[in-house]
């Protein structure tokens, strides 16, 4: 699985510096990074509840909550780094549902060309997650089906991250 992990990081990276949404080195922020497992724990139950039906959202909307996390970690971090969990807040808005509107309208602070650039773009990352998922060929339900969904997750916070960053102004290049 640790492979499957890697090479699905690395194609989504490519897929995105591409598009231009990332830098070509993969930035740094070991604040939002370490929220991963308290986010992922508390994400999961809604998260794989929607997976079956709608698997595009459910890895989407983990993409949309790092941007969230890498925005608090720019505006506020004394405040929001005490925090450990800071998916619930953020899901408790308006509901899981519409997590995605909520982080775009309030966090992010986007409308209209920006907001739907960024629905397409995270739709886009959270496909081509999807079909790499289903390229394994694991029978769902298994142990084998839950790490891949997860690696498909951690792998959407972190490139949700980098492309925050990117949209704030930090710019990663080798020194």
């Amino acid at each position: 699985m640790k492979d499957f992990a890697a090479d699905m990081l690395a194609d989504l990276h490519q897929y995105l510096v591409g598009r231009g949404a990332v830098d070509e080195h993969l930035p740094e922020c070991p604040d939002v990074e370490e929220k991963w497992p308290a986010i992922a724990e508390a994400y999961l139950p809604d998260g794989a509840r929607e997976f079956a039906n709608y698997p595009v959202a459910s890895l989407g909307w983990m993409m949309f909550v790092a941007m969230a996390v890498t925005k608090f970690w720019d505006e506020d971090w004394e405040k929001y780094g005490k925090e450990d969990d800071l998916y619930t807040p953020l899901s408790d808005k308006r509901g899981y549902d519409n997590l995605d509107e909520y982080i775009m309208d309030e966090v992010l602070d986007l409308d209209g060309d920006a907001a739907e650039e960024l629905q397409t773009l995270v739709g886009d990352c959270a496909e081509r997650v999807k079909r790499a998922i289903f390229a394994l060929d694991v029978e769902p339900g298994t142990i084998d089906a839950f790490k891949a969904y997860v690696a498909g997750l951690q792998c959407m916070y972190h490139m949700g991250m980098a492309i925050q960053l990117k949209a704030m102004g930090y710019h990663m290049t080798k020194l």
